[in-house]
């Protein structure tokens, strides 16, 4: 069976080795017909810290690392630094 990925952005990196990414999914409602966005946070390893807040990362579906961590970040992009 494939491996899920999903796209998100980086909205915690407190942790050592893991970062909370928040992936929105956008859905037509089915009474309203109204387009409508939901959030989603997960867990992922990130082995190196590489990654920060505001980051876009890929994550992937793996096997269970700790009691929350589930997925892994795959490959991401900096965010741009302002001067």
């Amino acid at each position: 069976m494939p491996k899920r990925t999903l796209q998100g952005v980086v909205v915690s990196d407190k942790q050592d080795k893991t970062v909370v990414v928040r992936v929105e999914r956008r859905f037509t409602h089915p009474e309203m017909k109204k387009t409508v966005r939901r959030s989603k946070k997960y867990h992922a390893h990130d082995e190196t810290n590489e990654y920060s807040v505001g980051d876009i990362v890929w994550i992937e579906e793996r096997r269970p690392i700790s009691k929350l961590k589930r997925w892994q970040v795959i490959q991401g992009e900096k965010k741009k630094k302002v001067q």
